[in-house]
């Protein structure tokens, strides 16, 4: 393995780190210090910057997604620096910057990674459910999952692109190219990162949020949208397409009302309520209900990309790393605007 050579904090010192870490699900995080990690074949050490706080999180730690590592590191929007090189890691270097998202690791062998599909990969890991993730000091990570970052997002801002962004990129790509007016139902993370890439292609954006949220409408109006209100209301005209990011059900059968013909309902989550019964009509003339399932590393790649050059900024509120149980409490009772993101 090499060491660090050009670091202040040489990993030949550095033994241990701290980390919020999830002992028992439906428990709070426990702080602790506990041994450095150590990278694997074609793994990197990454010091982290700052991690973004996911409602992923909460899915994994309301037992809402089952069979997490245990103990485990939650954490998905990893914005660090490579301290440390494994054996046989090629292209990135120490110093470089980079952010690690969900999919840590894809097999590249089973039948989706051959088509292109390795979001839904048989044998796949992901950082901060199956592998420790960025609610710590260090992290490991696998070179060929891990996203070069320009400089401007070397901070906490950078945090929410890797999943905030990245998914709601996704969600985005999937409401076709004659989709110009969008509804977001849940105005959180991903869609104020999203409406500023949609504003940028030229979409109207069509904001809905908890019944009575007015801080939340008046934030999508601040940034652009050309309308704001209640999930339960009826936007001005119908839309083209929609992305449900709020884990509501419910909120399915309203999309598709609020919808015109051969439009889209993306349901941008990686859990959501179940989703009540509701007459054919609303589905009828050609209208579609698609999921999101996390993200491939050439969204990853186009995203970046795209995100420089609008560029986007994200609205942080930031926690230090030892209160990760307040910022997800935060994120669970919806009480900031934009995302959540832990320092260290």
């Amino acid at each position: 393995m090499k060491e660090v050579k050009n670091s202040q904090e040489s990993s030949l010192t550095i033994r241990t780190m701290r980390a919020m870490v999830m002992e028992v699900p439906g428990q709070p995080l426990i702080e602790k210090t506990i041994p450095l990690p150590v990278p694997s074949t074609k793994q990197v050490l990454v010091k982290i910057i700052a991690c973004g706080v996911c409602r992923t999180d909460l899915h994994i730690m309301d037992s809402e997604l089952s069979q997490p590592k245990l103990p485990l590191i939650p954490g998905h929007e990893i914005v660090g620096t490579v301290v440390k090189l494994g054996d046989g890691v090629k292209k990135l270097k120490i110093g470089d910057l980079v952010g690690i998202p969900w999919l840590g690791f894809a097999c590249g062998h089973c039948k989706y990674c051959k088509r292109e599909q390795e979001n839904l990969c048989e044998n796949a890991l992901f950082t901060g459910y199956t592998m420790d993730g960025g609610y710590a000091e260090y992290t490991a990570a696998f070179e060929d999952f891990c996203f070069s970052l320009p400089a401007m997002y070397g901070n906490p801002s950078g945090a929410p692109l890797l999943c905030a962004g990245l998914i709601g990129y996704r969600s985005y790509t999937m409401t076709g190219p004659n989709a110009d007016k969008i509804g977001l139902y849940g105005f959180g993370a991903a869609a104020h990162i999203l409406i500023q890439v949609a504003l940028h292609q030229g979409k109207k954006i069509y904001a809905f949020t908890r019944d009575g949220d007015v801080d939340a409408q008046k934030f999508a109006k601040e940034l652009g949208a050309t309308w704001a209100g209640d999930s339960t209301v009826t936007p001005p005209e119908l839309l083209d397409a929609s992305i449900i990011f709020a884990p509501v059900g419910s909120l399915v059968p309203k999309a598709l009302k609020d919808l015109d013909k051969g439009g889209s309902v993306i349901c941008g989550g990686i859990h959501m309520s179940d989703i009540p019964s509701f007459p054919y009509e609303l589905l009828w003339e050609e209208r579609m209900i698609r999921s999101v399932a996390n993200l491939t590393r050439k969204d990853g790649w186009d995203f970046i990309a795209l995100a420089a050059q609008v560029p986007v900024k994200s609205e942080t509120t930031l926690f230090p790393l030892e209160k990760a149980n307040e910022a997800l409490a935060a994120v669970r009772d919806g009480q900031v605007q934009g995302a959540v993101v832990l320092v260290m």
